[in-house]
């Protein structure tokens, strides 16, 4: 299920990074830990009372500047707020009121989404509210007073947020078709795949940052079977602030695998397997998604009979931490191989909604068992009392044990490849849970 976007927006220096921080807690750096995802995050999974959203942190915007950074950064946060479904728009009490506000305020009145408009740095109520309702002439409704570094005021503002969230969601999710992301780096061919695909040129590939939305859904039947293909196009690179608009290209990214069942990564054949590659595949892998490397533009590259086992190589050392990810060459310029990889992503959409039966996950657990030893430390030994699958998309297993600290890492992992002998999975992400079971007696 696709979770609701929130944009937090605003000048600079008024308190966006630190409420954002505050709001992602301590997930933040959690996720620094997967491999080849970025520690630069500008996105965060927040929960608040059993609601979930992702929420975006945006560069700050100046209205009125040349500075090519700020201009930038005023574009990135465009994206954003066509991204989201609900802004946060930050201010700031100290400042008071300033021209730029009601010039951001219009910005944001123009996308004619839900604003709420927040009041940062309030760190007393009784000393600031007068001038907080001096927010009120923007036209923008109620403000709320926080204060993001002193945590004040933060549940009233959470709960004005969530009541903003669309009611349908649920009612649009009921489409089961497939759902495909196409994601990848800016210009390596992401809507020419779906252009060929589709067998006629439409009007998604554009120059100009920004021009293309969050994603643009394109309907596709092959065989009797309707996909929907998820394009992340739109960031193209105009100018030499190379990192700040890869940066933002995330943002597109993380709300389109949030919707997607699969995932392919789109490599150009020409630059190799890079590491804002993995900062992207790593979004996919977080979230457990079906996975496909298509390295487009194969046609391009001088090979002999070496070339494809020294890229692939490359692209399994950079994207370890995605082993079970199938693999594809193709040209969207000569449709070579396109046909295969449709077949592929069947059978990825396949393996990640798989089912296996607890009788036989049971019986391949105990001939691993017997195969190789279970871990002990200091004369305790792990043992592994029973497997189910408790989930599909990704296939998840809960395994039960007499303690959760003798099962090392390495042990699961075997455990993980008995089952994909059995049954392969492949393309999709296997996550186990180990849960313990007291010992009888």
């Amino acid at each position: 299920m696709s979770k609701p976007i929130v944009a937090i927006v605003g000048r600079p220096n008024v308190g966006k990074s630190t409420l954002f921080n505050v709001l992602a807690g301590s997930k933040i750096s959690i996720v620094q830990d997967t491999p080849g995802v970025t520690r630069d995050r500008i996105y965060a999974e927040v929960d608040w009372l059993g609601h979930h959203f992702t929420m975006i942190d945006t560069g700050g915007i100046e209205p009125e500047s040349d500075d090519i950074i700020i201009k930038s950064m005023r574009s990135q946060a465009q994206i954003a707020i066509d991204t989201a479904d609900v802004i946060v728009f930050l201010t700031d009490v100290r400042q008071g009121l300033v021209d730029a506000d009601s010039k951001v305020a219009d910005m944001l009145r123009r996308s004619h989404k839900p604003v709420v408009l927040v009041v940062n740095k309030v760190d007393s109520f009784e000393k600031y509210m007068p001038d907080v309702y001096e927010f009120y002439n923007l036209g923008l409704g109620e403000p709320f007073p926080i204060s993001a570094a002193s945590q004040l005021g933060l549940g009233d503002m959470l709960d004005e947020l969530i009541s903003h969230f669309p009611e349908t969601e649920g009612e649009q999710e009921e489409d089961d078709r497939p759902k495909i992301a196409i994601i990848g780096k800016p210009n390596v061919g992401k809507s020419s795949i779906i252009n060929k695909l589709l067998g006629e040129e439409r009007v998604i590939v554009s120059d100009i940052a920004g021009t293309t939305r969050d994603a643009i859904d394109t309907e596709i039947v092959r065989d009797g079977r309707e996909y929907v293909f998820i394009d992340t196009a739109g960031l193209r690179r105009k100018n030499k602030i190379k990192e700040e608009i890869e940066r933002y290209s995330i943002i597109r990214t993380v709300t389109a695998v949030e919707r997607a069942d699969v995932c392919v990564l789109v490599i150009d054949a020409q630059e190799g397997v890079t590491e804002q590659d993995a900062k992207i595949a790593g979004i996919a892998h977080e979230r457990g998604k079906g996975m496909i490397i298509a390295v487009n533009k194969w046609d391009a590259i001088e090979k002999n009979d070496k070339t494809i086992y020294k890229f692939e190589e490359e692209i399994r050392r950079i994207l370890s931490f995605m082993d079970y990810a199938e693999l594809i060459f193709i040209s969207a310029r000569t449709g070579q191989r396109l046909p295969k990889l449709f077949d592929m992503i069947d059978m990825v959409i396949d393996n990640h909604a798989l089912r296996v039966a607890t009788g036989v996950l049971n019986e391949i657990l105990t001939e691993a068992v017997a195969l190789q030893e279970p871990p002990s430390d200091k004369g305790r030994k792990l043992r592994l009392y029973y497997m189910t699958q408790v989930s599909v998309k990704p296939p998840t297993f809960v395994i039960f044990v007499n303690d959760r600290n003798l099962t090392h890492f390495s042990y699961t992992r075997y455990i993980e490849n008995r089952v994909r002998d059995a049954f392969g999975f492949r393309g999709t992400p296997l996550k186990f849970i180990i849960r313990e079971r007291k010992e009888k007696g």
